[in-house]
């Protein structure tokens, strides 16, 4: 990310071959991406704490955990409304800074009510610098370089759900649950500082070209049904992920499984074959077609499904790796076709994907933890594998 809009003009979509200095702005996204979104999964590590904690069940805070999601929602819709008259880079530096105000009360939440909506105000900052930062490598990536960035960004999302879920459960084991909140709110300022050093003043883009009304827009691309189906689809990736690495925890603390705390989080070393999977979604997507990505990256996550119901470990921790692997890179996939696919409106496209990706996550939350508590861990899977099935329903639709 670091100047990308002094050496990647919006006008070189043209181009056949990556930019100058293309891994080292790789690595940047991908780091920002990780400042950005380290607090939206890194909490579930410390799920049964958190239970203990407050008095309550495990669907009602998974819940409260994964309500960031409605947050992130809201505000990616709102982002990318107004997304042509928001500079990029005052815009996603005001969302770190202020991402660290929520983060690090957390630590001193009296009660459920509000640590959800601390929760909820995390999303709405994080969901900001997200979105904009979608919007902001959509324009100005080549052609070329635009599938490798979007991995690149995905790929940072992939390292926060190992590394902050390592961290989450080392300080909650160590220090307790208020020093974890702490350190992550210093990491939303690190993020900050970041980008302050390596993104340059992008003007809004309705100063470079006229644009129809951001309600116009809107409607121009639900309308349109490749970008229809890829809302669709990046709602049904985050229902089954957050169903998958939301209620596991409790299975894994459990017998016969019956994990300590620092174990749960070592547990989520499942995610480092992601970390370097990932990176790979914008090649094999170029190469094969955004159809055949997709739908074999939802086909390994469909294969994990079965070994989560096993009770010995290393078949669970098997299961994980493959669901993992296969929701991250249908994710890259699709974020990279929605970049793309919109012909303008770059910003509002992202803004409408993201919005949809997040409810998602919050309606997963809500219908599988009342599965989990209903009926157990197989309903809760079963419930996974419909929201795959879906996707891969939807990846029909997804021509270029």
């Amino acid at each position: 990310m670091t100047d990308l809009s002094a050496s990647i003009k919006p006008t070189a979509t043209t181009m056949n071959a990556h930019s100058p200095g293309f891994a080292f702005r790789s690595l940047v996204i991908g780091l920002t991406a990780f400042l950005t979104v380290v607090d939206l999964f890194a909490t579930q590590a410390i799920l049964p704490s958190l239970t203990r904690h407050y008095g309550v069940t495990p669907a009602a805070m998974g819940f409260a955990v994964n309500a960031s999601t409605f947050g992130m929602a809201a505000a990616s819709l709102v982002v990318g409304f107004f997304s042509p008259r928001i500079d990029r880079r005052t815009g996603i530096l005001l969302s770190l800074v202020l991402l660290a105000v929520p983060t690090s009360l957390l630590a001193v939440a009296p009660n459920l009510a509000v640590f959800t909506a601390l929760r909820v105000a995390q999303g709405l900052c994080m969901a900001s610098a997200f979105a904009l930062t979608l919007a902001y490598l959509g324009e100005q990536c080549s052609a070329m370089d635009a599938g490798g960035a979007f991995a690149a960004y995905i790929t940072g999302n992939v390292a926060s759900n190992l590394v902050g879920r390592l961290i989450s459960a080392a300080l909650a084991d160590g220090l307790g649950l208020a020093w974890n909140f702490y350190f992550f709110a210093a990491l939303n300022l690190a993020g900050a500082a970041l980008v302050y050093f390596t993104v340059n003043r992008v003007p809004p883009m309705h100063a470079m070209t006229p644009a129809a009304s951001p309600l116009a827009a809107t409607i121009a691309h639900w309308r349109n049904p490749q970008l229809r189906a890829s809302f669709g689809i990046g709602f049904c990736i985050l229902f089954a992920f957050i169903g998958t690495f939301t209620y596991v925890n409790f299975v894994l603390v459990r017998p016969p499984l019956s994990l300590g705390m620092m174990d749960l989080g070592l547990v989520y070393f499942v995610f480092l074959p992601s970390i370097v999977t990932t990176l790979l979604a914008g090649r094999v997507a170029a190469r094969l077609g955004t159809r055949p990505t997709i739908w074999g990256a939802l086909a390994v996550a469909g294969l994990g499904l079965p070994l989560m119901l096993s009770p010995r470990l290393g078949e669970v921790l098997a299961g994980m790796v493959l669901v993992g692997v296969g929701t991250f890179f249908a994710q890259a996939a699709a974020t990279g076709f929605v970049g793309q696919a919109a012909a303008d409106n770059r910003g509002i496209a992202s803004g409408i994907y993201l919005t949809c990706y997040f409810c998602g996550g919050l309606v997963g939350t809500a219908v599988l933890g009342r599965l989990f508590d209903a009926f157990g861990w197989q309903a809760c899977v079963f419930g996974v594998g419909a929201a795959l099935a879906a996707a891969a329903l939807l990846t029909f639709a997804l021509k270029r």
